[in-house]
C-alpha cells in the first residue's frame, strides 16, 4: 500500500481568526472556523507541508449548546452535551454536516460538498470520520433521504437487547445520571457509549452518548446474534454509502474495535465494491486485535497508538530506552505498514504542553522514526508542527495539556501562522518556524524518497549492545534501502551533542546487497549538508556521525569509487 500523509485540522479550530478566548465562549463570542476557511492558499500550504490527505474532524452532525432551531434543527438539552460546542464524536445527525461550520446554514451541506470538490482540487484527499459505536442522546436526523428509519425510531424500549434494536435499554428506568442534568428526561435510560449498561453513569463517563446495538448481548456473556443481520447493520452501510457518495477519500473510524469485527467485514467490502479507491482507518486500542481488524474486519490501516506512538513518548519522556523500538515494530510482524503512525493527535496531549516534553523541539528524533522507519502512513496534527502548547483553560476542557474538541476557541499558534488568512506565518517566533521547516523537510523527503516509501529496513540497534560509542538507551539507527538508494537514519534522545560510531554487521551487507569495504559520501536530506568526509561502510570499522541534541539525520550514502 502506498505511504501518504494526513494532515488533521478541527475546521471548527483551524479557520478561527477570533482572539477573544472567553472562558466557555459562545460561538458568537469567541468565533468558529468554517468550511470556507479552507482557501486555495490554506491547502498550497497545507500540500507544501508534504500532506498529501487531510482528515476534516467534526464533520457529521453533533450535539451542541448554540441554537439552531431557526433552521429546523431540534435543539440539544445542555445538560447532555460536554461543552459549549460539544464533542464531535455525540453524533446527532448522520445524514447532515455541523451548522457551525457553514457560512450560510441552510446551505451547509452544499459547503461541504464545495470543500471535497476544492480539497481534490488542489491535489489532496479527504478523510473524515465515522463514528459507529455512539450516538448523541437526542438522536435526531433532519435531512434523512427519503425512506430511512431514524436509528431507535422503531425499537421495542421493553427490552434490554434484542437484535434488531438500535440501542440498547435499562427497561422501566429513568436515566439518574450521578450528576445533575436537570430538566433532562431520559425513559427508559438507554446504555452509555462506553459500554456502560446502567441508568446511572456519572460524569467520567460519556454521557452525551448512547450505545448503538450491532447485535451483541454484553450483559449476557457478549453473546453474538448476527443471523441474521441486525438492523442496525443495515442503517450503518447506508450511512457509509451515503457519505462515500460525497466523494470523500477515506474514514477514520473512531473507537471501530467496539463495534464487532464481524460488522466491518460484511460492511467495508460492500462499500468498496462501489468505492474501490476509498480506505478505512480503525482506531483500535487491542494490539491482539490488530490481525483481526485487518483481515476480517477489512481494514486497510490501523491506529498505532498503545504500539509505537506510546514507545516514543515514553522514550522522548526519558522513561523507556530507544532500543525498544526494535521490539515494537517486530511485534507487528507483517503489518508494519499497515499501521498509522503519529505523535499527536486530538485525543492526545500536546507534545509542547508541559504534561508532555515542554517543547515541540524535543520531538524532532521521535518524529523522525514515526515517518520513517517503515512504509506506512504517518499523520500530524494541525499545530503541531508549530509547537501548539495546548495549555489552554478553554471551558469544558481544562488545562490538560490538549486542545478543546469541546469549546469554541482560537488556537494561538494557528492564528499566529494563519495570520487572518493570508497563512503567511507573518506572525510566527522563529522558533516555530524552524520546527515548522523541519517537518516541511520531513513529510516531504519521506513521500519523495523511493528508499522511505518503497523499500525495506534494517535495524541496526542489536548490533550496537556493548558499543561505548553509541548508546541504545538514547539513540537509534536503522538503514532504508531502495534498489541503489541508501538511507542511514540516526536519532539522537539524548540532551547533549554527540558523535556515534555505529557497528554495521556482516548480516546488514547480504540482506541489503550491498558490497562490503566500499566507499560513500553522505548527505544530511533533512538540511542538505554534507555530513562526514566520505567514510568505509564495513563491519570491521564503525561508522561516524555527529549528532546535536534531540536530532537526527536521514544521511543518503552515494557510493564514491577511491583509486
Amino acid at each position: 500500500m502506498p505511504k501518504f500523509v494526513i494532515y488533521q485540522v478541527i475546521p471548527r479550530l483551524f479557520g478561527n481568526y477570533n482572539t477573544t478566548r472567553k472562558y466557555k465562549g459562545t460561538i458568537q463570542e469567541n468565533g468558529c472556523g468554517k468550511f470556507s476557511s479552507f482557501t486555495p492558499k490554506a491547502f498550497e500550504e497545507i500540500k507544501a507541508l508534504g500532506a498529501t490527505h487531510i482528515w476534516y474532524t467534526g464533520i457529521i452532525e453533533h450535539a451542541t449548546q448554540t441554537d439552531y432551531t431557526a433552521y429546523g434543527i431540534l435543539r440539544d438539552h445542555p445538560g447532555v452535551v460536554k461543552g459549549k460546542a460539544g464533542s464531535p464524536y455525540a453524533i446527532k445527525d448522520y445524514y447532515d454536516v455541523d451548522p457551525d461550520l457553514a457560512d450560510y446554514v441552510p446551505n451547509r451541506m452544499a459547503e461541504f460538498e464545495d470543500l471535497i470538490r476544492r480539497t481534490h482540487a488542489a491535489g489532496l484527499k479527504a478523510i473524515i470520520d465515522f463514528v459507529p459505536n455512539h450516538t448523541a442522546r437526542q438522536y435526531h436526523s433532519d435531512v434523512k433521504p427519503a425512506g430511512v428509519i431514524d436509528l431507535g425510531e422503531t425499537d421495542n424500549k421493553n427490552q434490554a437487547f434484542s437484535p434488531q434494536n438500535n440501542y440498547y435499554y435499562i427497561p422501566d428506568t429513568p436515566l439518574q445520571p450521578s450528576f445533575n442534568v436537570e430538566g433532562y428526561t431520559e425513559f427508559p435510560a438507554k446504555a452509555t457509549g462506553n459500554d456502560q449498561f446502567t441508568a446511572t453513569p456519572s460524569e467520567f463517563d460519556w454521557y452525551e452518548t448512547v450505545k448503538l446495538n450491532y447485535g451483541v448481548n454484553y450483559t449476557e456473556g457478549w453473546q453474538k446474534h448476527v443471523d441474521p443481520i441486525p438492523d442496525t447493520w443495515y442503517k450503518m452501510v447506508d450511512i457509509l454509502l451515503y457519505w462515500a457518495a460525497k466523494d470523500v477519500d477515506g474514514f477514520r473510524v473512531d473507537m471501530a474495535e467496539m463495534v464487532p469485527v464481524e460488522f466491518w467485514g460484511w460492511a467495508i467490502p460492500q462499500v468498496k465494491k462501489k468505492y474501490p479507491k476509498i480506505i478505512f482507518i480503525a482506531e483500535v486500542y487491542q494490539p491482539a486485535e490488530y490481525r483481526n481488524f485487518i483481515c476480517n474486519g477489512k481494514f486497510d490501516y490501523l491506529y498505532d497508538k498503545v504500539g509505537l506512538y506510546d514507545k516514543l513518548r515514553g522514550i522522548m519522556s526519558r522513561n523507556e530506552p530507544a532500543r525498544d523500538i526494535t521490539a515494537q515494530w517486530q511485534s507487528l510482524n507483517g503489518i508494519q505498514n499497515q499501521m498509522l503512525n503519529f505523535l499527536e493527535n486530538h485525543d492526545e496531549q500536546r507534545i509542547a504542553s508541559g504534561f508532555f516534553c515542554g517543547s515541540g523541539v524535543y520531538a524532532q528524533p521521535a518524529m523522525i522514526i514515526s515517518a520513517t522507519l517503515t512504509q506506512s502512513p504517518v499523520m500530524i496534527y494541525m499545530g503541531q508542527e508549530l509547537g501548539e502548547l495546548g495549555m489552554d483553560m478553554e471551558g469544558f476542557s481544562g488545562v490538560d495539556g490538549k486542545t478543546s474538541i469541546f469549546d469554541y476557541w482560537g488556537v494561538a499558534s494557528i492564528q499566529a501562522w494563519a495570520n487572518g488568512g493570508k497563512f503567511d506565518g507573518a506572525h510566527l517566533h522563529q522558533e516555530q518556524k524552524e520546527l515548522r521547516a523541519f517537518y516541511q523537510q520531513l513529510l516531504n523527503l519521506c513521500m519523495s524518497e523511493k528508499a522511505i516509501t518503497d523499500g525495506v529496513m534494517y535495524d541496526l540497534v542489536f548490533a550496537n549492545f556493548g558499543n561505548p560509542n553509541f548508546n541504545t538507551h538514547e539513540q537509534f539507527a536503522y538503514f532504508r534501502k531502495y534498489k541503489k538508494e541508501l538511507l542511514l537514519c540516526v536519532v539522537n534522545f539524548q540532551d547533549k551533542n554527540i558523535g556515534m560510531e555505529i557497528n554495521i554487521p556482516t548480516e546488514a551487507f547480504q540482506f541489503l546487497d550491498l558490497d562490503e569495504n566500499e566507499f560513500y559520501s553522505s548527505v544530511n536530506l533533512l538540511n542538505r549538508e554534507e555530513d562526514f568526509p566520505i567514510q568505509r561502510l564495513s563491519s570491521l570499522n564503525p561508522y561516524r556521525v555527529f549528532l546535536p541534541a534531540w536530532s537526527g539525520k536521514i544521511l543518503k550514502l552515494k557510493h564514491e569509487k577511491i583509486v
